[in-house]
C-alpha cells in the first residue's frame, strides 16, 4: 500500500464535499449480493470515521435530482481526506458511482474576527467600562473566553447532526467598482460585521460552517448550512442578500439541498 505524505495545516482541518449519482442501468445489472456488499462497506467506513470533529464521514441523500448521494469528509491531513475519498468510492462496484460535484476546502479563521484591541475599545466606548477596573477585566475575560471557544470550533468544527444540509460555493466579486479586494481592511471589516449580525439572528435554527478554498478549489469559500427545516435556510440566504456584502460583492455557485441519512436509510430511500 502506498504511503501518502503527511500534509497538515498550521491550524484547522481539510473538508471535502462529494456529490454522486448512481448509474441505474449498471446497478440493475449487478450480480446478486453486490448491493448488500456495497452497503456493508459504506457502513464500515462511516463507522470508522465518527469523531465529533475529525476524522469524520457524514452521509446524505440529495434532494432535487442534482445528485443521489452527498458526503462531507473531515480530516486533519490532506492525504487522509484524499484516502477517505478513495476508500468511499471503493465501497461501490466499479462504474456505478458517477461524480457530480466535488469541493475541497479548509477550515480557517476570518481575518475580520474581533481582535483584543477591538474588544477593549468596545468595552470602553459601548459599555462605558474603565480599563483596569474589576468590571472591565471581568467582561474582557468573558469575551476572551467566548472568542477562544468560537475560534476553536471554527477551526475544528462539530456541526450538529440536523436533518437538512445545504451546500454552496461563493466568491467575493472583483469587477470594476465592485471589487472587494480593492477595499481597505477597516471598510471590509465593518461590512462583514453587519453580515455577521444577520447570521447570529438565526442561532438555534441554522448552524453554519464557512471553509476557505482560495488556491485550493474553483471558488473562494464553501458554505455549509445545517438546519431542521428548509425555510430557515431560505430565510437566512434571502436576508443575507440584502446585506451589501452579498448584494454588491457576493457571487454564488449552485445550491445543493440534502437530507441527513445513515447508509442503510440511504439504500432504502434510493431503492438500492
Amino acid at each position: 500500500m502506498t504511503t501518502l505524505p503527511t500534509v497538515k495545516l498550521d491550524r484547522g482541518i481539510h473538508v471535502m464535499h462529494l456529490f454522486y449519482r448512481i448509474d441505474r442501468v449498471r446497478w440493475s445489472q449487478l450480480p446478486a449480493g453486490e448491493s448488500a456488499k456495497a452497503l456493508k462497506n459504506l457502513e464500515t467506513l462511516c463507522a470508522a470515521n465518527v469523531a465529533e470533529s475529525h476524522p469524520r464521514i457524514v452521509s446524505f441523500a440529495n434532494v432535487g435530482g442534482k445528485a443521489d448521494f452527498a458526503f462531507i469528509l473531515y480530516a486533519a491531513e490532506l492525504g487522509h481526506v484524499g484516502q477517505m475519498h478513495r476508500d468511499l468510492e471503493a465501497c461501490f462496484p466499479p462504474g456505478v458511482l458517477q461524480p457530480v460535484y466535488t469541493y475541497l476546502s479548509v477550515t480557517e479563521l476570518s481575518e475580520y474576527t474581533s481582535t483584543e484591541e477591538d474588544n477593549r475599545r468596545m468595552l470602553t466606548e459601548q459599555e462605558k467600562l474603565q480599563p483596569g477596573t474589576e468590571a472591565f477585566e471581568k467582561r474582557f475575560a468573558e469575551i476572551s473566553a467566548r472568542m477562544k471557544e468560537y475560534e476553536h470550533y471554527r477551526l475544528y468544527p462539530e456541526l450538529p447532526d440536523w436533518e437538512v444540509m445545504c451546500f454552496y460555493p461563493m466568491n467575493k466579486r472583483r469587477i470594476g467598482n465592485d471589487n472587494w479586494y480593492s477595499l481597505d481592511l477597516p471598510t471590509r471589516k465593518k461590512l462583514m460585521g453587519g453580515h455577521a449580525r444577520v447570521g447570529r439572528k438565526y442561532a438555534g435554527r441554522v448552524s453554519q460552517l464557512i471553509t476557505g478554498s482560495t488556491g485550493v478549489d474553483d471558488w473562494e469559500w464553501g458554505v455549509t448550512l445545517m438546519a431542521h427545516q428548509v425555510d430557515a435556510i431560505k430565510e437566512i440566504v434571502y436576508e443575507m442578500r440584502f446585506d451589501e456584502v452579498s448584494a454588491r460583492y457576493g457571487e454564488f455557485g449552485e445550491f445543493y439541498i440534502n437530507l441527513r441519512l445513515q447508509p442503510a436509510a440511504l439504500w432504502a430511500h434510493l431503492k438500492l
